[in-house]
């Protein structure tokens, strides 16, 4: 399957049971509502998808089972943050193997690789696979930037495709235009920089908070995509305290309760995570609640 890396790609949370066994109806119908609204892709194993937490068995499930209720409709997307290329390789591997359409690219986990090992991994990585990659970038919380110059090294891997642009700067989207053109689709991957970095000129959002609401994120990409500025402006700032529970340390935790609030989800996550409980849940369900009490109709929703 070509990906266009355009759209609203879903970083899923993974849903588990009371037992804290994989909850796969209900991951079901949350997948229901995301194809609903109309993404374009679906990302597992992500940061929100608690991937360091999931046996390989599980990851097997989860996309086993994404692949078969999708059916070619929408790219099934396994996420790699692992510590070493060699196993990297064989999730990339097993990506394959399970049906998985393309996969996104962490730099190496707990080690901060420099300049020239980081661009060794992601080349070795990808050469090692004929599926199409999109990197992640993201400094802040993995403490590794791939700069412009790395980038322009990994142009000549050609299944290297895109990246989630997640520096904070949004004068990253327009660097990268500058440099190499439509080289790579360039997919923002911070909720609260979504307007800005799809005017800018970003290809597509690899979004948190479309999890549990769906039809206003891809309306919200709708709008900005066809130039109607003042009503995305509007649903953006509506969205603006939901979104903000995308980049706190506790965003699994704050997206999950977001999802059990709009019916596709639950709180449950995985030790060493716990449930939110006390005064922060009060606090977040305030947002939840008042974002769902003014909640604008979408047409289609």
């Amino acid at each position: 399957m070509t990906i266009q890396w355009t759209g609203v790609y879903p970083a899923l949370t993974t849903k588990f049971t009371s037992g804290d066994a994989l909850d796969l109806p209900l991951f079901e119908k949350n997948l229901d509502a995301q194809l609903k609204a109309g993404v374009s892709g679906i990302i597992l194993g992500g940061t929100l998808g608690e991937a360091s937490v999931l046996t390989v068995d599980e990851k097997e499930r989860l996309v086993k089972f994404a692949v078969e209720k999708i059916q070619d409709r929408i790219p099934v997307i396994l996420n790699i943050a692992e510590g070493s290329t060699r196993e990297a390789i064989q999730q990339a591997a097993l990506a394959k193997a399970w049906g998985a359409h393309g996969l996104m690219l962490l730099p190496p986990m707990r080690y901060k690789s420099d300049y020239r090992e980081t661009v060794t991994y992601f080349t070795t990585v990808a050469n090692s696979t004929d599926l199409p990659v999109m990197l992640y970038n993201n400094p802040i919380d993995y403490k590794i930037e791939i700069t412009l110059d790395m980038f322009d090294e990994l142009s000549v891997v050609k299944n290297i495709e895109a990246v989630k642009e997640s520096t904070r700067d949004t004068t990253n989207v327009t660097r990268m235009i500058n440099r190499f053109g439509k080289r790579f689709k360039i997919l923002c991957g911070v909720d609260t920089l979504t307007f800005e970095e799809l005017a800018l000129g970003a290809d597509g959002l690899v979004a948190g908070l479309v999890c549990a609401f769906p039809a206003e994120t891809v309306e919200l990409y709708r709008l900005v995509k066809e130039g109607r500025c003042e009503e995305a402006l509007g649903l953006y700032r509506w969205f603006m305290p939901l979104l903000e529970l995308d980049i706190h340390p506790k965003l699994v935790q704050y997206i999950k309760l977001a999802e059990a609030q709009t019916g596709i989800g639950s709180e449950y996550v995985r030790a060493p995570r716990l449930a939110l409980i006390g005064k922060e849940r009060e606090q977040v369900l305030k947002v939840i609640s008042g974002a769902l009490a003014t909640r604008p109709v979408i047409d289609g929703a």
